[in-house]
């Protein structure tokens, strides 16, 4: 799939937002410890970067934590988060160290096609690349096998047409307005999965 960069400055998928907070001391934190472990060499610390929010921080569906947490900083705090937070915390995590994010989405639905709902992801471009990589560090589980890759995509997901899924090809700068009003709008996850959007 081709993706379309929304924004001509490459800068701004390194800019930071209340969502995507790569200021705030916890996320440069984790930034420093991370970088530090690669000796500075930008496509091991991505890889780092993903293996950790993927890993690390559990999707508040597969933990059961009902907390709904959506600033990068809040996610890394916690530990906790469903796609769009955890997307978040990783754009934030690779824009720290001067890594172009993008914020990227899905419409999935369940096996019957039904119970649409959108699904958060992200997209880089390592430093002197002309090329996006999406990744997906929604956090594996059985049926689940999402990995770093540079070439193609092992994604969480399958998108799957005749289901009526769709792959959103659009690059963000900064989060969709519906996935962000969803998280903010939602004082538990009950009631986040009543306020996922079905579509963009």
């Amino acid at each position: 799939m081709e993706l379309i960069q929304e924004h001509p400055d490459l800068g701004a998928y390194l800019a930071a937002d209340e969502a995507v907070d790569h200021h705030h001391p916890l996320v440069r934190e984790h930034a420093d410890a991370l970088w530090a472990a690669v000796d500075g060499d930008a496509s091991a610390y991505a890889a780092a970067a993903f293996a950790f929010v993927r890993d690390a921080i559990p999707h508040s569906a597969d933990s059961g934590d009902s907390r709904v947490s959506w600033r990068a900083s809040d996610v890394l705090a916690t530990r906790n988060g469903i796609c769009y937070a955890k997307s978040h915390a990783l754009a934030a995590l690779l824009r720290a160290r001067g890594i172009p994010a993008a914020l990227c989405y899905q419409r999935l639905g369940d096996d019957a096609g039904a119970h649409h709902c959108v699904h958060g992801l992200i997209a880089l471009r390592l430093p002197g690349a002309s090329t996006w990589h999406r990744q997906d560090a929604r956090g594996n589980k059985p049926g689940v096998d999402a990995r770093f890759s540079l070439d193609g995509e092992q994604l969480a997901f399958p998108v799957r047409p005749e289901m009526g899924e769709v792959d959103y090809p659009e690059l963000h700068a900064a989060p969709h307005p519906a996935t962000l009003k969803a998280l903010r709008d939602s004082a538990d996850r009950t009631e986040l999965w009543r306020n996922l959007p079905t579509a963009l």
